[in-house]
């Protein structure tokens, strides 16, 4: 996973930014959760970037795992993972666009 210092980064929040930043993760790690995208890239709303995305004709498939927050308490979350143009995906959803 590629960690992004996000407080000393100037960038936009507009949603236009949020998507980029979310879409340059995705590419180099292939995926990203909930609380990562909150925290490392500082989207307080992944899942509307992930649509987004989605209609932009992105694949991007979600997983739902148990993850912990940095408070130590458990949450059921997302894991969105971009799945590569022409490759077979076993996960449904989403077609290659």
């Amino acid at each position: 996973m590629t960690l992004v210092n996000t407080t000393q980064q100037r960038y936009s929040n507009s949603l236009a930014s949020q998507r980029q930043r979310l879409l340059n993760y995705l590419k180099q790690n292939r995926s990203i959760t909930t609380l990562e995208a909150r925290h490392i890239l500082d989207i307080m709303h992944p899942s509307g970037r992930i649509k987004e995305l989605k209609e932009s004709g992105y694949n991007i498939v979600t997983n739902w795992r148990v993850d912990t927050t940095p408070e130590g308490k458990d949450h059921r979350v997302a894991e969105y993972i971009l799945v590569p143009k022409n490759t077979p995906s076993s996960f449904g959803g989403g077609h290659n666009g």
